[in-house]
């Protein structure tokens, strides 16, 4: 069953992130000093008593002002109230009622939708009481003084909040594959998630930098279920100064943790750049799975030879990422999109893989048949005894050998060639962990193994 939403409005700089955080109980909306910080709609899940919703943080509302963002932020906010149960009117009671507050009383009480009034940064009771009257005006009915950063008096508003939000029930634990799309700016990242929502989920804007929050939304293909999660362009580190730009970088490198899949989205005009390689190698390191999506694929001059040597490019850029899946997409027509998922699929499958130990040996002892390690000016040898999965997300196969300083970076990458070559593993990294070990220890782990079978 689907949660009850409830929409969080107001004019820009009143503390709405703050208090969606509160309401939340963690830090997920990027919060600073500045207004039109948050410009998409941000959905979080929160609980109170027994009822549990989502809430969404919304951009500022300025209406009769079409300049930059304005105009899509409030389509952003109308959205969010259309498929809300209840809305939650946040003012600032340190300035009181201003004539942009008015503007939207106007408009929410044309709404079908109960709105409740918060007024914030009322950090004192006693003072609260006072700057809370002065908001009866709006007519939306009783203020409630609230402190998002302290949180005091939203137990409360929350107590109204909750006789409009229906109990839901019995709600089945969904097995999504989180997927994280990531870029530089202006790379077509917000237009790629529009494209499988196929709604203005995410403002699209020539200006770079558009994007701020880690947007996620829930989409459904064929009975499966997939968390979208849209991130902020990465920029430079150089280039990158401390404000929001740099909080939205950091909510992207978390989305980047905490996703199975990762679409590395790439222009397809540009081509891949350094910065496109150095994201690949953060990807890396995070150890996920992760598809190359070169979008705007429509607005290449295309020959019968452009795909392969477009694809050669890719591979002399992308040199160690040889294992990744890549394909060619118009989030702007739609061109191909939806086979995105397919790759996807195989992605998160083989992310997850176990193999069993007899197979993984299997592939060894066939690897050292035809390529044993070389041996050192001392005349010694390394000797593998025997390897095995340890642990999966992404796939890490534990190699037990006499001396690991032996193996050479050329036969470390061998052995990890022929892994892919007998065992696949597409779209995924894999760790290999090499191990010394005497063999008299691998003799009696061999021993002890075969007792207890």
């Amino acid at each position: 069953m689907r949660l009850p939403i409830v929409a969080i409005i107001g004019r820009p700089n009143v503390g709405k992130s703050t208090f969606v955080n509160r309401l939340a109980g963690e830090q997920s909306a990027i919060v600073y000093d500045q207004p039109g910080v948050t410009r998409d709609r941000t959905y979080l899940s929160a609980f109170w008593r027994d009822r549990e919703f989502m809430v969404v943080d919304t951009g500022g509302l300025v209406f009769n002002d079409d300049t930059e963002f304005l105009p899509l932020i409030r389509q952003q906010a109308m959205a969010a109230l259309a498929e809300a149960s209840a809305a939650i009117f946040v003012v600032d009671g340190l300035t009181g009622p201003t004539a942009a507050d008015e503007e939207i009383a106007t408009w929410l009480r044309q709404q079908p939708v109960p709105v409740l009034l918060a007024v914030n940064k009322c950090e004192s009771p006693e003072q609260g009481l006072i700057q809370a009257a002065e908001f009866w005006n709006l007519g939306l009915g009783e203020p409630f003084a609230v402190s998002a950063i302290h949180g005091s008096g939203t137990g409360d508003l929350l107590d109204a909040l909750v006789t409009y939000l229906q109990p839901v029930q019995d709600i089945p634990d969904i097995d999504e594959i989180k997927i994280a799309i990531i870029g530089r700016p202006n790379v077509g990242k917000s237009s790629l998630l529009n494209a499988f929502v196929g709604e203005q989920r995410a403002i699209v804007s020539p200006i770079s930098g558009t994007t701020r929050d880690a947007i996620d939304t829930k989409i459904e293909r064929d009975g499966k279920t997939y968390l979208l999660i849209d991130t902020a362009g990465i920029r430079k580190k150089k280039n990158v100064e401390y404000g929001p730009e740099f909080f939205s970088i950091n909510r992207a490198f978390k989305a980047i943790r905490r996703a199975d899949v990762v679409l590395l989205v790439i222009d397809a005009i540009d081509g891949v750049t350094e910065q496109d390689q150095k994201l690949a190698g953060r990807v890396i390191e995070e150890g996920r799975a992760c598809i190359v999506v070169v979008n705007k694929w429509d607005a290449v001059d295309k020959d019968s030879y452009t795909i392969y040597d477009y694809e050669k490019h890719l591979q002399e850029r992308l040199h160690f990422t040889e294992w990744l899946e890549t394909i060619f997409v118009s989030a702007l027509t739609g061109q191909r999109v939806e086979k995105i998922l397919e790759l996807v699929n195989q992605a998160a499958e083989e992310h997850k893989r176990r193999v069993s130990t007899s197979i993984i040996n299997e592939v060894l002892e066939e690897a050292v048949r035809w390529h044993s390690p070389s041996v050192s000016r001392s005349g010694k040898q390394g000797k593998i005894y025997y390897g095995t999965q340890v642990s999966t997300q992404p796939p890490t196969i534990a190699l037990f050998v006499n001396d690991a300083k032996r193996f050479n970076d050329n036969y470390r990458r061998y052995i990890e060639r022929q892994f892919r070559q007998q065992l696949g593993f597409k779209g995924t990294p894999i760790r290999l962990f090499w191990r010394s070990k005497k063999a008299r220890d691998v003799e009696n782990a061999s021993n002890n193994r075969a007792a207890r079978v």
